[in-house]
């Protein structure tokens, strides 16, 4: 797998997106197995870029993603977004900069 500079971290040129095995095309929950066998797949073959969100599920997306990395952390670069804020007044996810300091996301 051939890789890139990306901020000073050394990623796979190919990543894997991970928002369509929580959110918005399954749903969640619907095929965690399967979903997790391919982020294992990808990883095997050299994929070390991995995007998530807090806002895919939301939450859940994060979570699937720590299960399937869980002993190959060290392997992976994980990508989230973040600044995403809802100007509604309802509550949710919170992707402010400073909750993403604060590590609550994953």
């Amino acid at each position: 797998m051939k890789t890139t500079s990306l901020g000073g971290l050394t990623v796979s040129r190919i990543g894997l997106g991970t928002m369509g095995m929580s959110a918005f095309y399954t749903g969640a929950g619907q095929a965690d197995a399967e979903s997790i066998r391919t982020i294992h797949r990808a990883l095997d073959l050299g994929v070390t870029h991995l995007d998530t969100a807090e806002l895919y599920g939301p939450y859940t997306n994060e979570e699937l993603v720590g299960r399937a990395v869980t002993g190959r952390r060290d392997q992976v670069v994980l990508a989230t977004k973040f600044g995403l804020v809802s100007h509604t007044g309802r509550s949710g996810p919170d992707s402010t900069p400073a909750n993403v300091r604060l590590g609550r996301v994953l």
